[in-house]
């Protein structure tokens, strides 16, 4: 009778600790669900083009908020030759923590052969 309720003890503690590691797993998998920067980054640059119907060159900011994600993302908008006289613009794109698209817009144009200006007392 003893090894019967030492049993039915052990599998009760057994239930108990799997239910509390049941509970871990779904925070786990809530963390784990949430994009790495990575696919965040593909997934902004994608919308972007399906949005604009341009592609993205590069991504020049990238940055976590407690909103989900600002980028700013580098877009070729109009070819010319030379190359270097081809218009670029940058955006600035919102994405909630899912990594979604949820805003965008464009905050500065210039050709691709030209730098910034530099400020007085710049460096």
């Amino acid at each position: 009778m003893s090894n019967t309720k030492n049993t039915q003890e052990s599998q009760g503690s057994q239930k108990s600790q799997d239910s509390q590691n049941s509970g871990k797993t779904n925070d786990n998998r809530k963390a784990d669900s949430r994009p790495k920067p990575m696919e965040v980054l593909r997934q902004a640059r994608g919308q972007l083009a399906e949005l604009t119907g341009m592609e993205a060159e590069s991504v020049s900011s990238f940055e976590q908020t407690e909103e989900g994600w600002a980028l700013e993302v580098e877009v070729l908008e109009l070819e010319r030759v030379p190359d270097t006289m081809s218009l670029m613009a940058s955006y600035q794109v919102e994405l909630d923590a899912e990594g979604q698209l949820t805003g965008y817009r464009r905050v500065r144009r210039y050709e691709r052969g030209r730098s910034d200006a530099r400020r007085p007392g710049g460096r």
